[in-house]
């Protein structure tokens, strides 16, 4: 099934490139939650007309991700975690996790744009990336501690 993406996909492509994909997942998932349109003459010659609106709408993403990821600059967030005694943790940090303590400095970002690289398993400083938007990307820095 042929498709216009109407945003950035991060494992599809660009906003306005015609992808291929499975059918299933274009009509079920793409198509309904606004992320794509099918590929025909009529659609392109709207996504063409559409171009100017998508393109400023997209800015307008790319500045308020950038907004965020200066207030993320530098931030050290502390986890407390129950440790076994070889600093191992029981169990791992989670993208939940980092988004509550997120939260509580004031800073708001969706857990599923946290990327913790197959996670955090043990004690002691951890850089952890946070894709805000396809074009911005910002670092933070994870402590975690010993649960008292």
């Amino acid at each position: 099934m042929k498709i216009i993406l109407l945003k950035d996909h991060r494992h599809l492509g660009r906003r306005g490139e015609e992808v291929d994909v499975k059918p299933g997942y274009g009509r079920n998932f793409l198509l309904p939650h606004g992320l794509a349109l099918v590929a025909s003459d009529a659609n392109r010659r709207y996504f063409e007309e559409q171009r100017e609106k998508i393109e400023a709408q997209h800015v307008e993403e790319r500045d308020e991700a950038q907004a965020i990821a200066d207030k993320l600059a530098g931030l050290r967030l502390e986890i407390a975690k129950k440790a076994g005694e070889t600093e191992t943790l029981y169990g791992s940090v989670t993208a939940t996790e980092v988004a509550d303590a997120l939260e509580a400095q004031g800073i708001e970002v969706d857990r599923r744009r946290i990327d913790l690289e197959g996670g955090i398993k043990t004690l002691g400083e951890h850089e952890v990336r946070i894709l805000l938007h396809s074009e911005v990307t910002a670092e933070i820095t994870v402590v975690v501690v010993p649960e008292e």
